[in-house]
């Protein structure tokens, strides 16, 4: 996306999304057979795709609940937010005080128009139609200013969603994360974690595939090591950085990730 480009309004439904895939992966309706087509073929060569995708589900709605829990924070960022499902951050963040507030971003329109109808209902809640690499954007947004106060803690989630973009100097994963934490208070907070896969093979047909899919609205699969660049001079909380679904689990009995083609990397980070 090239400075000053607006985002389409347009829903195409013949050329998948990331959002839309996602929300079929968790058992959604709001997707087209284009993108049910492109999760049948990516099944093909990485057939452990739906656990992954409700596997992370299940990790944001944890960290979550550890923010606000453990952590006391009470505002939250969430970039590349998909389209609304069960246990939204808000809900997950409200549960434990009410008066929580969430900024939802996201660059797919569906999203922006299912996101509004559903959280109208909530003062406390706002959907931004940016996208995620627009950091100056999406923290002067009106919307964003109403909800978010950033002279104190902020949790910023980029969850799964970095291996949406390329790398870019000045527009990739890292570039993004260093803009967002130099505008973020002490004691904020970066949820991150993307698609990784320590098979070569594996990141080159997926990457492939999913370019093509999405006709370029792609960036690539990474390795672990690209993941834990991005939390240099963070502080990284406990467990560390992980394949998430044994990110502080609920039991010992949890679901957990048993095929590793490919898994979701990431972990929790505190701003010093």
């Amino acid at each position: 996306m090239r400075p000053g480009e607006r985002l389409s309004m347009d829903i195409d439904a013949a050329v998948p999304t990331a959002a839309r895939m996602y929300d079929h992966y968790l058992g959604g309706k709001d997707n087209y057979a284009a993108d049910r087509a492109a999760c049948e073929q990516l099944d093909k060569v990485v057939p452990s795709t739906r656990v992954l995708a409700l596997n992370n589900r299940r990790f944001l709605q944890r960290v979550v609940r550890t923010l606000a829990r453990e952590h006391g924070i009470r505002q939250f960022l969430d970039h590349g937010s998909g389209l609304p499902t069960q246990d939204n951050v808000h809900q997950v963040a409200q549960r434990v005080d009410p008066t929580a507030h969430v900024v939802y971003v996201d660059n797919d329109p569906m999203v922006l128009v299912h996101g509004r109808a559903l959280l109208e209902q909530d003062e406390r809640t706002a959907v931004v139609h940016a996208d995620m690499r627009r950091t100056e954007e999406i923290f002067a947004h009106p919307e964003t200013r109403r909800l978010i106060d950033f002279a104190q803690p902020v949790a910023v989630l980029f969850n799964s969603v970095f291996h949406c973009i390329p790398d870019d100097e000045q527009d990739g994963p890292a570039a993004v994360v260093r803009r967002v934490v130099e505008r973020l208070a002490p004691g904020s907070f970066l949820v991150m974690c993307q698609l990784v896969s320590e098979d070569p093979e594996v990141r080159e047909f997926v990457t492939g595939f999913m370019d093509q899919a999405t006709h370029g609205n792609w960036g690539r699969v990474r390795q672990e090591r690209d993941v834990a660049e991005w939390f240099e001079g963070l502080e990284i909380q406990e467990p560390g950085l992980v394949e998430v679904s044994t990110w502080r689990p609920d039991s010992e009995v949890a679901p957990r990730q048993q095929t590793l083609e490919w898994i979701e990397f990431g972990g929790l980070a505190r701003v010093p």
